[in-house]
């Protein structure tokens, strides 16, 4: 797309009304159904509207930015999840996709109208050069920044490229300076914890490029710490999709055989098939999956493949019901395209659109104010609870309970960039409903043995 500016724009709208006017007036449209008359048509109109708009609107406007929010509407007006990209939310999809980009690695939020650091990435040149969870950035290359996107845009930028960050942080005087080069940041979508002997936890955030091989390794350590599985809670809370391809291999991984997804675009031959393959590794033990409102598209799939493949239980509430494809067109100028090209549809032929997957057992979340350990505090009362009981003897020292870190539940943005914590899983009702289930059905299924 090229978008021309102030007074070129109508130089623009002269030539685009004289191929107009020249192809119907040579004969060369006469073949072309009425329906692309009308289209023609509707161009001269908008050259017509633009033209008055450009030069008799009571402010001086933009018409540059006027083509690029005509060309949104139309777009936009199709479906929700077609639209014009901007060359910064293009770049900002590629990013989420891609699973990594060039910066300093940090993740940042807008809190009390300063950018602060949420936490640094492990490994990367602020987490080597010290730059911690609550530091305010001030400063990029000397320029006072007053946003997040302001701020993303001047840290981000080429691998080797050096940059300049001044922070604030509590306990220090003045103002710290971090000289950093830039690198290349992978976007982790995978996180992963043992819940307790026998039984793991992963949570998916969203599909990148890389979210399968990271989901493999993510499992396979689970599965050596609790040799042998008994079960795993897949989590795709929260996840609102991604990349096609990866939702397909992350299906794959639990079906051996069978459609994980079908397509079907406009017109004839525009349906297929996605089949599985069969896994070198087996692995038959329960699932029980994770969904809510917030899980769409992508995670759908994986969802509703394993659900229809009775591969898994789903537990949650029901989910945001994007049953459709897209695709993402390169433009110029670094614009890009995101048009729907297709419905999808479960195993069982399914269409989820706007009704989403309905989970096998419907638990609404609810944070527990106290995590449920081992000794489960059913409201009886206990030795412990009577009057001038013995106390407890240990052979080793113990900490008070007064001095005992008190972990509380993150919440977004913390929780999709700080690592997981046991405590904080175990304040999750939904994921420990789902624990329970899976010991269930280990302890049924042992009854007999």
């Amino acid at each position: 797309m090229t978008v021309k500016r102030n007074g070129s724009i109508k130089l623009w709208m002269i030539l685009a009304t004289a191929v107009i006017f020249w192809t119907v007036g040579t004969g060369f449209l006469k073949d072309l159904s009425a329906s692309s008359d009308e289209t023609y048509q509707g161009l001269k109109l908008f050259t017509d509207v633009l033209e008055i708009v450009t030069e008799k609107y009571v402010d001086e406007v933009d018409t540059g930015e006027l083509i690029e929010k005509a060309i949104q509407g139309m777009v936009h007006s199709l479906d929700p999840h077609s639209s014009l990209l901007a060359p910064e939310a293009y770049e900002d999809l590629r990013i989420d996709t891609k699973g990594n980009f060039t910066g300093i690695g940090i993740h940042i939020t807008l809190r009390n109208g300063f950018v602060t650091v949420i936490s640094p990435i492990e490994g990367t040149p602020a987490f080597k050069a010290g730059i911690q969870a609550q530091d305010r950035i001030v400063k990029v290359d000397d320029t006072p920044v007053e946003d997040l996107r302001q701020a993303v845009n001047m840290m981000r930028g080429p691998k080797g490229t050096p940059v300049k960050v001044t922070i604030l942080r509590k306990g220090e005087q003045d103002p710290l300076e971090f000289d950093l080069i830039r690198d290349v940041i992978p976007v982790k979508s995978i996180k992963a914890q043992s819940l307790k002997p026998g039984y793991g936890y992963i949570w998916i955030t969203n599909f990148t490029g890389n979210t399968t091989e990271d989901f493999l390794d993510a499992l396979e350590k689970l599965e050596s710490e609790n040799a042998p599985m008994k079960g795993l809670v897949l989590d795709l809370r929260n996840n609102g999709g991604g990349l096609l391809e990866e939702s397909l291999r992350v299906s794959d991984i639990f079906i051996d055989e069978g459609i994980i997804l079908s397509i079907k675009g406009r017109g004839e031959g525009n349906a297929k098939d996605f089949p599985a393959k069969a896994a070198s590794v087996k692995r038959d033990y329960p699932i029980v999956l994770l969904i809510n409102g917030g899980s769409a598209s992508a995670s759908e799939i994986v969802a509703g493949a394993l659900q229809d493949h009775k591969r898994a239980l789903i537990l949650g509430t029901t989910s945001f019901g994007k049953g459709s494809v897209q695709t993402v067109e390169s433009l110029r100028d670094g614009y890009g395209l995101k048009l729907t090209i297709a419905r999808y549809y479960t195993p069982s032929g399914r269409s989820i659109q706007a009704k989403g997957i309905e989970p096998d057992i419907i638990v609404p979340f609810k944070p527990l104010e106290e995590p449920d350990d081992a000794n489960g505090d059913d409201g009886f009362v206990k030795e412990s609870d009577l009057k001038n009981h013995l106390e407890r003897q240990t052979k080793e020292k113990e900490k008070p309970e007064a001095d005992k870190k008190q972990d509380r539940p993150l919440k977004d943005p913390e929780s999709r960039v700080n690592p997981l914590e046991l405590n904080n899983l175990k304040r999750d009702n939904q994921v420990m409903r789902a624990l329970d289930i899976l010991i269930s059905y280990d302890l049924f299924k042992n009854l007999d043995s």
